[in-house]
């Protein structure tokens, strides 16, 4: 699996939903929803998610608004308009890259874990909190 590219949604295309995938995905269309990828997401310079994505590695090129939790790394690259806050444990920001929000970088936060935990133990505090309202 390492080095393909498994899933590819292209610029023609719109995703309304949950989205989960175990390999790398890339996005050059528009999703509005949830993203969940157990590896690599990049986000074509078109692409376009408004969606809540919880990924291991995050390469962001296209407009992005809502909140990217990265187990490794968020790279944003110089087309890239961020709209959320990043969560992860390293982040690179490309000259010309526009983000907008705020950025949580403590290791203890990701531990040891693999990424299905961290992202399980984030879905369910916000299931909890859509419950407790």
């Amino acid at each position: 699996m390492e080095g393909k590219m498994n899933t590819i949604i292209g610029k023609d295309s719109t995703i309304t939903g949950t989205i989960d995938v175990k390999g790398p995905l890339r996005i050059d269309g528009k999703i509005k929803g949830q993203v969940n990828c157990e590896d690599t997401l990049t986000v074509g310079a078109g692409g376009e998610l408004e969606a809540e994505i919880h990924c291991k590695i995050a390469v962001l090129a296209g407009n992005v608004t809502g909140n990217v939790i990265a187990s490794e790394k968020v790279e944003l690259q110089a087309k890239a308009e961020i709209n959320g806050d990043l969560k992860t444990r390293s982040l690179v920001i490309e000259q010309g890259a526009i983000f907008c929000g705020s950025c949580n970088m403590k290791s203890q936060d990701f531990g040891e874990k693999k990424y299905t935990e961290t992202a399980d133990k984030v879905r369910q505090g916000k299931e909890e909190a859509q419950v407790s309202k």
